[in-house]
C-alpha cells in the first residue's frame, strides 16, 4: 500500500478546509526575497512564498507554499517547490486533532518528490496574547518518496510509516516584532530514515503590512540518496506582506 500521488496528500488536507465559507477569518502572508544556501546546492536563488491561514471556533487550517528558482548562464541550478497543508480540529481552547499532507519537488535533493501523510495530537501548551505561544504535537502516518535513479535492488521509491514530532514557538519580542521556531521530526519505522527539518526566524515591521523577515533553515537526511548530501541549510532575507 502507498501514496501513489501528491493529489491524495492534497484531497485529504484540504477537506476540513472545504468548510471555511466566511473570508473575515482569513489571513495570509507573501513573501520575497533572495536565499544563499549551501549543500546539494551552493547559490544565490529567488524565493516565494505565500502562506495562508482560516480559524474559526472549532477549526485552525493552514497553507503554506513555497518555491525556488536559479538560472545561470542558461542552465537551472536550483529548482525548488513545497507545498504542505494542515487541517487542526480544536477539542478547546488548547488540544486539537491534526490531518497534515505535504509534499516535495527538489530538483537537486536526489529525490524526483517527498511526500508523507500524517495525523495525531497537538496541544498549545501555553500561551500569551495572540502572537505569543508554543504548540506540541505527535502523530503517525506514511512516507512516499520517489528517488530520481533506481536503488541498487531495482526499486526507486521509498514507501513506510513514520512517527512525526513537531513544536512551534512564537514569541512577540514588541508589537513589531516576531520571533519564531519550528522544529520537526519524521521516524521512519521501517528503513529508519529520520528526516528532520528546523527553521528559526526574526520579523520586523517596516510600515503597515510591510515587514523584513530574517530566516536560517536546516534540513537532515539520515539516509540521504546516493550523491546527495545529509544536511542542507538556506539563510534568507526577505520582505514579507501581510493581508
Amino acid at each position: 500500500m502507498g501514496i501513489r500521488t501528491p493529489l491524495t496528500i492534497a484531497c485529504l488536507a484540504l477537506a476540513p478546509m472545504a468548510q471555511a465559507q466566511d473570508s473575515r477569518n482569513w489571513d495570509g502572508e507573501a513573501e520575497l526575497g533572495f536565499l544563499m544556501t549551501s549543500g546539494n546546492t551552493d547559490e544565490t536563488k529567488l524565493d516565494g512564498r505565500l502562506g495562508l491561514k482560516h480559524e474559526t471556533e472549532t477549526w485552525r487550517n493552514t497553507g503554506d507554499f513555497r518555491s525556488r528558482y536559479t538560472e545561470a548562464e542558461d542552465q537551472t541550478t536550483a529548482e525548488e517547490y513545497k507545498a504542505a497543508l494542515e487541517a487542526d480540529y480544536k477539542f478547546d481552547e488548547q488540544q486539537y486533532w491534526f490531518v497534515r499532507g505535504a509534499y516535495e519537488d527538489d530538483r537537486f535533493s536526489g529525490y524526483d518528490f517527498e511526500s508523507t501523510l500524517t495525523t495525531g495530537y497537538g496541544n498549545r501548551v501555553w500561551q500569551q496574547g495572540d502572537r505569543s505561544f508554543l504548540d506540541l504535537s505527535i502523530g503517525g502516518g506514511y512516507r512516499y518518496n520517489k528517488l530520481r535513479e533506481d536503488d541498487v535492488d531495482g526499486s526507486n521509491t521509498e514507501e513506510e510509516a513514520i512517527a512525526r514530532l513537531a513544536g512551534q514557538f512564537d514569541y512577540a519580542l514588541s508589537e513589531s516584532a516576531l520571533f519564531r521556531q519550528k522544529l520537526s521530526t519524521e521516524i521512519g519505522l521501517d528503513e529508519n530514515n529520520t528526516i528532520s527539518q528546523s527553521e528559526t526566524s526574526l520579523q520586523s515591521s517596516i510600515v503597515g503590512s510591510l515587514s523584513m523577515k530574517l530566516a536560517y533553515r536546516v534540513k537532515h537526511v539520515s539516509d540521504a540518496p546516493a550523491g546527495s548530501d545529509q544536511t542542507d541549510t538556506e539563510t534568507s532575507l526577505s520582505l514579507l506582506y501581510g493581508f
